[in-house]
């Protein structure tokens, strides 16, 4: 399962930001989703930044596998989540 996030509406309010990203990882690990596509759009690169900064938290990122640029779309981002099922966890799979 694929999910998507668009940040065009939202992209200069920032707690909103912080609030829709929080909201599709929840959302993947709830669902056991494989690969969130996150679309910051290209313009300057400070909502991709914004995006990859939030991702870098610590306890964000214990709850995903890892993080792919698009080569094809620099305005584009996936996040590849693992959710082992044997033993209940999720994120990296430690």
């Amino acid at each position: 399962m694929k999910l998507k996030l668009d940040l065009h509406d939202i992209f200069n309010k920032g707690t909103e930001i912080d609030r829709a990203l929080r909201g599709i990882i929840d959302e993947a690990i709830e669902k056991k989703a494989t690969l969130v596509e996150i679309i910051p759009g290209k313009g300057s690169g400070a909502l991709k930044k914004k995006v990859l900064r939030f991702l870098d938290q610590r306890e964000i990122k214990q709850l995903y596998h890892r993080v792919e640029k698009d080569g094809d779309n620099w305005g584009r981002l996936f996040i590849h989540f693992r959710h082992n099922v044997s033993t209940g966890r999720r994120g990296r799979g430690r």
